[in-house]
């Protein structure tokens, strides 16, 4: 089966195995775990924050985030499609106790400081206030969009110019920087906090990564304390996240291989591709999603519905040149 669903499929390497059936352990809850300690430290550092919380998830990380900034019944503003808002369970609402005041970032779920200047609400007695603003980079559902830093950085301005603290959920944050061509930091130079995945496209089998000033990876710590997220001797899954880290260097090769993925399928009658910017490949269907997607399937190649005629396909460390060759010939055969 040629999958392409996600990035998260992917399989831990032999050198990850390794990794993790070496790993120096101990108990992450006590602070005692030394691997996990040096991911946190190493992550803090590639990104620029004072401090660093692994986490199992990047929807675990977001949720965190979200109720570590913020106060019940406060407003957050998000990007209408963003991942934190639309793919993780009315989390904020559960977890958190706040409202959503959503924002229409358009065709790349890019947020602009006029609406965040505009969506802005002060709290007083009849009103909760604004208590947080969420960013994403790359865009998942916009198709992977790399949004560049001084984008981000003018939303958050506006943000911090009523005091309002910025989050970024940057699960794919290293496919930016590498589509970009700039340093993660500098794309998380001016959001106070940033969760970055290391399952999306790093390949590692399990973990997140939250980042952000001292104080507030000390409240997140005991918030992932109570959502269930402390973990004991979780050198296991942080050593092959080490490992992960390197592979930043890698992405470009997938960025590659999606751009050929999209000038593939541009040439196959019912199929129109969007120009991927990373290793996202969104591509409208003239049949229903649902339809196209079964006949890959019982011909071997995988993708993900994403609309009633949009599939994402997602390319990875697990796909290759040829891999990309046969996607395309099984999509021609339909």
């Amino acid at each position: 089966m040629i999958d392409l669903r996600s990035d998260t499929v992917t399989k831990p390497s032999d050198e990850m195995r390794e990794a993790a059936a070496e790993a120096e352990v101990g108990d992450d809850v006590y602070g005692e775990d030394p691997t996990v300690n040096e991911l946190e430290a190493r992550m803090a550092d590639m990104l620029g924050k004072e401090a660093a919380l692994y986490v199992p998830s990047g929807t675990m990380g977001n949720q965190i985030a979200v109720r570590a900034h913020t106060e019940r019944g406060q407003e957050v503003l998000l990007e209408e499609e963003c991942h934190t808002y639309k793919w993780e369970l009315g989390g904020i609402a559960q977890h958190s106790q706040v409202q959503a005041r959503t924002i229409d970032g358009g065709d790349r779920g890019v947020v602009g400081p006029g609406q965040v200047h505009d969506g802005y609400v002060e709290g007083d007695d009849h009103r909760p206030g604004t208590g947080l603003l969420v960013l994403e980079n790359t865009h998942n559902s916009k198709g992977g969009t790399a949004i560049a830093p001084e984008r981000i950085d003018e939303a958050a301005q506006a943000a911090h110019d009523h005091g309002v603290p910025v989050h970024l959920d940057g699960a794919r944050l290293f496919n930016a920087a590498t589509a970009l061509d700039v340093p993660a930091d500098r794309i998380v130079r001016e959001v106070d906090t940033v969760m970055s995945c290391l399952s999306k496209g790093l390949g590692a089998p399990v973990g997140s990564m939250l980042a952000g000033p001292d104080e507030f990876i000390e409240r997140a710590r005991r918030i992932r304390k109570l959502m269930g997220g402390g973990m004991r001797q979780a050198g296991l899954i942080a050593a092959p996240g080490l490992l992960a880290l390197e592979n930043r260097d890698r992405l470009h090769e997938d960025h590659r291989r999606a751009r050929e993925l999209a000038a593939g399928f541009g040439d196959v009658p019912g199929l129109s591709p969007s120009e991927p910017e990373t290793n996202i490949v969104l591509v409208e269907t003239d049949e229903p999603a649902d339809v196209v997607l079964d006949r890959l399937r019982e011909r071997g190649v995988a993708g993900s519905a994403f609309g009633e005629h949009t599939i994402r396909f997602c390319t990875h460390w697990d796909i290759d040149d040829a891999d990309i060759e046969a996607a395309i010939e099984t999509a021609a055969s339909l």
